[in-house]
């Protein structure tokens, strides 16, 4: 049968190809002689939760929220650019706006960042849930705070759907500019 010699002349290619030793150096392209690698701009820590203060309240507009974080700490650190903003018992967390991947935002010390999130485009929807809580992070490797609806100063529940969240701002103004909020 033809198959055997090709299945014999196969198996002899790959243990000919295991025999080989392999080099990681091989797979990377070489410095020039004396070159150095270069040093990528040091990005200051992240932020431990202790350094952080969080803040959320109503804004004018009963759709949305205003978060901030401020670093507490005496040095620059880093959050998400996303802050992470779940609504009471309900699944998921609000979608950022724009759509993007995780990376740091740099706070220096003793500065706030601030992002909107709007909860619901339209108030009167009949598909709105409510929730007595949200809770906010700044960064999803740490634990968030929770707050209540009356301690943000929407009355006894927070309207939810479809909720969206900017990425954190360096004022609230502009962080109202990506939501188109005025």
């Amino acid at each position: 049968m033809r198959i055997r010699p090709v299945l014999a002349l196969s198996a002899v290619a790959a243990a000919l190809l295991l025999a080989v030793p392999q080099s990681s150096a091989a797979a990377m392209p070489s410095a020039p002689s004396g070159a150095r690698p270069s040093k990528a701009a040091a990005q200051p820590r992240k932020c431990s939760a202790n350094a952080l203060g969080l803040r959320a309240e109503q804004s004018a507009d009963h759709r949305v929220l205003h978060l901030r974080v401020t670093n507490r700490s005496s040095r620059a650190c880093t959050v998400d650019r996303v802050p992470v903003v779940t609504f009471g018992n309900l699944d998921g967390a609000a979608l950022p706006k724009p759509a993007g991947q995780s990376a740091p935002y740099r706070i220096a010390a003793g500065l706030t960042a601030y992002a909107s999130v709007r909860t619901i485009a339209d108030r009167s929807d009949p598909d709105a849930r409510r929730v007595r809580s949200i809770t906010v992070s700044a960064d999803p490797s740490l634990f968030g705070r929770a707050f209540t609806a009356r301690e943000l100063g929407a009355g006894s529940a927070v309207l939810v759907w479809e909720p969206v969240t900017t990425w954190w701002k360096p004022s609230a103004a502009a962080a109202d500019r990506v939501l188109g909020v005025r």
